[in-house]
């Protein structure tokens, strides 16, 4: 299964395992704590109606007298009232009064109905009435059906005293069906609150997987880039975890990048610098040996380019290891193309001489292509592509510049009309230390400025390509994003 799917599956369970538990409590706890909110209120009822009841039980006219006549008068009065969203129209007490043997005196009936005839009834073996009677709490709750569990009505007693003596006792009843659309509004209450926990837990967990998750493909695509050998910048900024992990790995990777980079250029540098020394070495031994003037000044001659040599490769070399340890550019600003060209092409235009050779920029379709990038790095990729086109073109022809601008991009080409590229370098052209012989015996290069050009234009998040020319000659392309 994948990561993220397991994170939001195991968040979202604890959460929903959770909420369902605080909900099953909080809904298991509304009916219990509605009915003893009840009892207490009926407590409360129960007593001050037996203060004022005390009088007519102590004269015999409790069923006839004052507190009898003020219950009757309650049940024909009109109750409007609107209890929290509740409609109530009507008294929900039934009051009855037993003696202090338990005999019923007298009883006010259900709510809104006449006396059902409970008076004379022996009442004493009842909870609420045999526990008053002898000092305790009584109350009771009882099915007015047997067969109905939703019929069950709530009575609660209290003492009537006369000089502390118990006379009887009066009871308050209220059915527990009154209650119940209280108790299912605020069960629907918690369970809407509780809906709407698990959909807020459900869409944060969501939030916080996807987060986490796109962080973590982030980390692994850049993992993936270093350990490809491309160049990558580490995604992830911040004090997080993640970016903290990330930055462990791009510490570590630029570790392992350094050792292996130095002990590779150790290497092809003493391969390379074998030839040139070997050449010094054989030209300062014949010195030592006398011979001819002019023989010794062409050995004298050949030390001198063999250095010259060995402090062109140094130099390329140097600048080319602190290219490729470049992640991004420094600067980055809009560079006009055909100044930058026109310039370099005065500077070389002596060089171009010496050797009959023209340089040709041609007309651009657009007015003025841009690229953005860094202005230092892209004129010496240019200058690279330029010396490569001199060096191969031969004497009498011309090599030709021209700039494309093709919506976000723009393609720079260097073309020249010499012997162009042998199938067998196509592929190796980029490699470090690999230069193919100039036309006339002149001295191979260096071989790194083609990786030079490759590493500018992959910072520029561009990109070089040479290929033979339809005409003969070779063609250098390199794009760059347009600005």
């Amino acid at each position: 299964m994948h990561i993220g799917l397991r994170i939001f599956f195991g968040f979202f369970l604890i959460v929903g395992l959770a909420a369902f538990l605080t909900l099953r409590v909080f809904v298991q706890e509304v009916k219990p704590g509605v009915r003893q909110a009840m009892e207490d209120t009926l407590v409360d009822t129960a007593h001050v109606l037996a203060v004022l009841a005390a009088d007519d039980l102590k004269s015999e006219h409790i069923a006839d007298g004052a507190f009898a006549r003020r219950l009757a008068r309650l049940r024909e009065d009109k109750v409007d009232a609107n209890v929290w969203g509740m409609h109530k129209d009507a008294v929900g007490y039934r009051i009855y009064v037993t003696d202090e043997r338990g005999i019923v005196r007298f009883d006010s009936g259900d709510a809104g109905t006449s006396a059902t005839g409970a008076t004379g009834a022996d009442y004493s073996r009842w909870n609420d009435v045999y526990r008053t009677l002898r000092g305790q709490y009584g109350a009771r709750s009882t099915r007015a059906d047997p067969d109905d569990d939703a019929s069950t009505v709530m009575h609660v007693a209290a003492p009537i005293r006369d000089d502390g003596r118990i006379i009887g006792v009066l009871t308050v009843a209220k059915p527990n069906v009154t209650m119940a659309p209280f108790i299912a509004r605020s069960q629907r209450k918690i369970l809407l609150n509780g809906l709407l926990l698990m959909g807020g837990a459900f869409a944060i967990g969501l939030a916080c997987t996807l987060w986490l998750v796109h962080g973590l493909r982030r980390l692994q695509r850049y993992a993936r880039a270093v350990a490809a050998g491309e160049r990558a910048e580490m995604p992830l900024r911040g004090a997080s975890e993640l970016a903290e992990l990330g930055r462990a790995v791009q510490g570590m990777r630029a570790r392992l990048e350094d050792k292996q980079y130095v002990e590779h250029y150790i290497h092809t540098l003493t391969h390379e610098m074998k030839s040139p020394l070997a050449a010094i070495g054989g030209a300062a031994e014949l010195l030592q040996e006398d011979m001819p003037a002019a023989d010794r000044g062409r050995f004298a001659a050949n030390i001198g380019r063999q250095a010259q040599r060995l402090e062109q490769m140094i130099r390329k070399l140097l600048a080319l290891a602190a290219l490729e340890q470049r992640q991004r550019l420094e600067t980055r600003e809009r560079v006009a193309l055909l100044p930058l060209i026109g310039q370099l092409l005065q500077e070389l235009e002596p060089r171009a001489r010496q050797r009959e050779l023209s340089l040709r920029l041609l007309p651009p379709a657009q007015p003025d292509p841009a690229v953005e990038g860094d202005p230092f790095l892209l004129r010496q990729a240019l200058a690279n592509l330029l010396e490569n086109a001199l060096d191969f073109a031969p004497a009498g022809s011309a090599v030709d510049i021209s700039v494309e601008q093709a919506g976000a991009t723009t393609a720079v080409r260097v073309a020249d009309q010499g012997p162009g590229i042998p199938d067998y370098a196509l592929p190796r052209l980029f490699e470090r230390f690999y230069s193919l012989p100039r036309p006339g015996g002149q001295d191979k290069s260096t071989g790194l400025g083609l990786c030079f050009v490759r590493e500018i234009a992959t910072l520029h998040q561009g990109a070089i390509a040479l290929a033979n020319g339809a005409r003969g000659g070779a063609c250098a392309t390199l794009t760059l994003p347009s600005a």
